[in-house]
């Protein structure tokens, strides 16, 4: 098992760490036999986007948000506030990317900034509860809306949700060209089913009195503050995924062209495409029928549509849900791969098949942890808590790395951040906030979730100890 000594420094794609602050003039990077094929292009990146961003959320979460909000209004106004934050997230990913084009997006950000110690934290996190989590609880509502298809018992439904995660894992496992097939087929029919739900609706909807200033009291008690940021918290949640693009950069044709583009171009659609079909769901429903419904996106597609419209959504999800799946297996298992060629990780992470081309350890850890994480938790809302608390924290650590490196390197090639420093110190001020009257209004859930964030350090130690001896 190869780790690093104390006295050496982390190497990233063949750059040395300046944060260990220690000279290398006689260090040469390693040359790999075999490397991942660079084959994702334009098409890819957003695909990567738009499939991981829009899974199952924008089905299951607008009902439980509307009752945080007086009125329609004050709905939309939280999804454009929000979509717009993102927006700003998604440039600063966008030039983070471009300055480091390496497999492994956060990881290598934070490695390079704020030294191997905190990438590794990252990486752990990332493994134990945040991505793999998705993966599981994704697989959960697969399970579930195919079983509105197909009658299923509950051990049915967990043996389809085991069998969905291990036949995307094979899809990866054999070849990220796989991959990226099935996921922008799974994305170009989402977004199509989406966008023909939207279309129904307008052309359909109830031509009734409501408007979207109409108002009723609030179903939840956790005050004004309370109940707004229990409403961005849920909204965040369904934008989770942008922040993936950047993952397998090194599999990509032209990373620093392909990062930005798949940015603007993937979170424009996704914009549109949530406000407009929350205001479907609000004109089908409205304000009350919105609020009391448990499957809201079936309710709507049922009165426009009549029953068909029930398994036509269930499809939807389906495949909407599979395709989230995909996009993560996708991506996440690269920052293990990329840990373990820095030396932080067991080899075994970094080995690429012959055959294949891909970080095959990485992607059946990934997929064998998910199906634990599904065993072992069972419920989709336990599986998914926390996961917006932990992913705020490494956003305010990433943001901070852009900061550090255009104080320290002048790439002039990188894509650049608009009105750079105001937009990024908006964005980490208003994440800040966030995670602060999480844990004010909710400071029990906040310890759990920084006890799974912080999971990565015993294992620090061990890995340290390993050096040592």
């Amino acid at each position: 098992m190869k780790i690093l000594k104390r006295n050496t420094t982390l190497k990233i794609d063949g750059k040395v760490n300046d944060s260990q602050n220690i000279k290398s003039k006689n260090l040469k990077p390693e040359k790999d036999s075999l490397t991942l094929r660079k084959v994702l292009g334009l098409f890819d990146g957003v695909a990567i986007l738009i499939g991981i961003t829009i899974g199952a959320g924008i089905y299951s979460t607008p009902q439980i948000i509307a009752g945080y909000c007086e009125s329609f209004f004050d709905i939309i106004i939280l999804w454009l506030l929000v979509g717009a934050f993102v927006f700003i997230g998604s440039l600063i990913y966008a030039e983070l990317g471009t300055r480091l084009p390496n497999t492994g997006g956060e990881y290598i950000y934070l490695s390079r900034t704020f030294g191997p110690s905190v990438g590794f934290i990252f990486g752990c996190a990332q493994l134990f509860i945040i991505r793999t989590s998705s993966v599981a609880g994704l697989a959960i509502i697969t399970a579930n809306y195919f079983g509105f298809l197909v009658p299923l018992s509950a051990l049915g439904r967990t043996l389809i949700a085991l069998l969905a995660i291990g036949v995307l894992g094979i899809l990866n496992y054999t070849g990220i060209q796989n991959a990226s097939y099935f996921q922008k087929i799974s994305t170009i029919v989402k977004v199509a089913g989406l966008f023909f739900l939207i279309a129904i609706g307008f052309i359909f909807f109830d031509h009734n009195n409501q408007t979207i200033h109409d108002s009723l009291p609030v179903t939840s008690n956790l005050g004004m503050v309370g109940n707004t940021v229990a409403a961005i918290m849920l909204i965040i949640f369904n934008y989770t995924g942008w922040d993936r693009v950047g993952y397998p950069a090194g599999e990509m044709k032209k990373p620093r062209k392909i990062i930005p583009l798949s940015m603007i171009v993937g979170m424009s659609i996704i914009l549109v495409l949530y406000i407009s079909t929350n205001y479907i769901y609000y004109k089908t429903l409205g304000l009350e029928g919105f609020r009391n419904s448990d499957i809201v996106a079936s309710d709507v597609a049922i009165k426009l549509i009549g029953p068909n419209g029930a398994a036509f959504i269930a499809v939807l999800v389906v495949i909407s849900a599979m395709g989230s799946m995909n996009g993560t297996i996708m991506t996440a298992p690269r920052v293990y791969y990329a840990m373990a060629k820095d030396g932080l990780f067991s080899n075994w992470f970094g080995y690429i098949h012959p055959t294949y081309k891909t970080p095959s350890n990485a992607i059946l850890a990934h997929c064998v942890w998910a199906a634990v994480i599904l065993l072992v938790r069972g419920q989709f809302e336990t599986i998914a808590s926390g996961m917006v608390f932990a992913i705020l924290i490494f956003y305010v650590l990433t943001t901070a790395s852009l900061f550090k490196l255009r104080n320290r390197e002048n790439d002039t090639n990188a894509f650049k951040v608009p009105l750079y420093p105001l937009l990024p110190a908006i964005y980490i001020a208003g994440i800040l906030c966030l995670v602060i009257l999480r844990v004010i209004y909710e400071w029990e859930k906040s310890l759990v979730d920084l006890a799974f964030i912080t999971i990565g350090v015993p294992f620090l130690f061990f890995w340290r100890r390993k050096k040592i001896s």
